[in-house]
């Protein structure tokens, strides 16, 4: 049963029943005010039965939109929020979530037909505090704006016989209860670090990407990147819980660039970062002082700059929204290089030294940065052979192929992947004999993504001791491919055959010696006119 305050106008008797709860209301029609908003009677019409003989004020549409103007007054605080214009497929937990991190919720009453909700705080003063928060901070569910204010009734008492609100009331009940598992689960929810993991990483994202993602819900202290499970994940701390929970509500499962880069958000069990560094691994945004550490970039605050004024590259100004971006602006944005006002964005070409210059060809370097995009020619310079010129189909990719490869082992060296200033890669002129040096790959039938929709745009991730094989005969065993990537000078630790057996997973010893092996063995003639595909997988065995 829910009791109302008395009416100060005439008072209507009205019984309905939800869920096996029978409901009575009082109430002079007079609504509640969301915040911001002003709207008619939903508290009163979302009781009124069809056949109660009240004329209900609303239309009785799913979100309990308005039909009628109608004298507004402010509702008196109160512990009892209500909340409207729910999503249909939204259940008790996301309603409970949106108040946990302002205090101990103690009841709940959801209205699916009406898609609405009551949440009663365990204070008034967590309420109140609640509601001041979304009165500039648009509440969220599932990415769909809810409206929220204080309710007329001062408490909800729901009656014990629906066994839904028990449930609910006894998961509240565990999680307020010192040492148990649900306690431990909405506990994480008051901590204001997020564990953030990329999804479909086509494009790079850095610290600078993601300050500017998650800064539109609130003061972003502190950001740690790193690789796990060949993935690439982070920790980021908002200064206060409220703006992590927003922040994880609005953007979980959101795409950062079109079709690819998805947030897969958590909360974390810490509740504080320790940053020792500002470089493009780690920030700590209130200590600017903090040295780069040794061999890394340090923090460049006209990128900032920069990136602050690239609003096609950046989220939109509605929270939560994430704008479409053409691919070229994506991973400009993504490498923290984009273009200052009035000059010309970065081109397709690449410079790459410290190569080793006694094995490296140009088909090796088509070979593993075909793996990042589309290359079309490749030069290695004449006169300083541990440097190389690598021009991609789209600067895009080159920010891609720099972003994954630089600082990777090739051929027992650690390569320096750069921009270079050219904007294409020359051929040698006609006749002149430069000892194989430049090769044009722009018509090779080994390129990954000239198909607009392949999969593999799917499927790119950074360097790993895990290869995905891919078209293999029906003829070749374990020990076949076992013995083939052991000759290319690595150990094999471990071996996997999908279940058609035409797929693989191959694990090597190191990433090194799987960035050879794929140089060595992608485009294989495996027999029969069948090549084998290697790539690099997030996956282990």
């Amino acid at each position: 049963m829910v009791a109302c305050v008395q009416c100060r106008n005439k008072r209507v008797k009205n019984r309905s029943k939800h869920g096996g709860a029978e409901i009575i209301t009082e109430m002079d029609g007079i609504s509640d005010v969301a915040v911001g908003v002003k709207r008619g009677s939903d508290e009163l019409s979302m009781y009124n039965n069809s056949n109660s003989g009240m004329s209900s004020n609303s239309d009785g549409a799913p979100n309990g939109s308005d039909s009628k103007k109608l004298r507004v007054e402010e509702a008196l605080p109160s512990r009892v929020i209500h909340i409207r214009k729910l999503p249909n497929e939204a259940s008790e937990t996301e309603v409970i979530a949106l108040g946990l991190p302002f205090g101990k919720v103690t009841n709940i009453l959801t209205l699916k037909g009406k898609n609405q909700a009551f949440l009663e705080m365990g204070t008034e003063e967590a309420a109140v505090t609640m509601v001041n928060y979304y009165s500039k901070v648009t509440p969220l569910i599932r990415n769909i704006q809810v409206f929220i204010q204080y309710s007329n009734h001062k408490e909800l008492k729901t009656d014990a016989a629906n066994q839904r609100t028990q449930a609910v009331l006894q998961a509240v009940s565990a999680a307020q209860s010192p040492g148990s598992e649900v306690q431990e689960v909405l506990a994480a929810v008051s901590s204001p670090v997020l564990r953030i993991i990329i999804d479909n990483m086509f494009y790079p994202v850095t610290l600078d990407v993601l300050q500017q993602i998650f800064s539109k819900f609130g003061t972003v202290m502190k950001i740690i990147t790193f690789t796990k499970n060949n993935q690439f994940q982070a920790l980021l701390q908002f200064s206060d819980p409220v703006s992590a929970q927003q922040a994880k509500l609005a953007l979980d499962g959101q795409n950062i660039y079109n079709s690819c880069c998805t947030l897969r958000i958590d909360f974390s069990k810490l509740v504080n970062l320790n940053v020792k560094y500002n470089n493009d691994k780690s920030r700590d945004y209130t200590r600017p002082e903090l040295p780069a550490g040794d061999g890394q970039p340090s923090f460049d605050p006209t990128v900032a700059v920069a990136f602050s004024k690239d609003s096609s590259s950046l989220l939109g100004k509605i929270p939560g929204a994430l704008n479409p971006l053409s691919a070229a602006a994506a991973a400009a944005a993504a490498a923290g290089r984009v273009a200052l006002a009035g000059q010309t964005g970065s081109s397709g070409v690449l410079l790459v030294s410290n190569l080793n210059e006694e094995m490296v060809t140009p088909q090796s370097l088509f070979t593993l940065f075909g793996v990042y995009g589309d290359v079309q020619r490749v030069k290695i310079l004449y006169n300083k052979k541990d440097s190389a010129l690598i021009q991609m189909s789209e600067s895009n990719q080159a920010q891609l192929a720099m972003s994954h490869l630089n600082g990777q082992k090739m051929y027992g060296k650690i390569i320096r992947v750069t921009l270079s200033k050219h904007q294409t890669v020359a051929l040698p002129r006609d006749g002149l004999d430069d000892q194989g040096l430049t090769k044009d790959f722009a018509n090779s039938p080994l390129h990954r993504f000239k198909k607009p929709g392949s999969k593999n745009f799917q499927n790119i991730f950074p360097p790993s001791a895990t290869l995905h094989l891919s078209n293999i005969p029906q003829d070749v065993t374990e020990d076949d491919l076992r013995l083939l990537f052991s000759n290319t000078g690595g150990t094999v630790k471990a071996f996997k055959f999908f279940q058609d057996r035409k797929m693989a997973l191959i694990q090597m010893s190191t990433v090194e010696e799987a960035i050879q092996a794929l140089i060595d063995l992608h485009n294989y003639n495996m027999g029969g006119n069948q090549h084998l595909r290697v790539s690099f997988s997030k996956s282990t065995i």
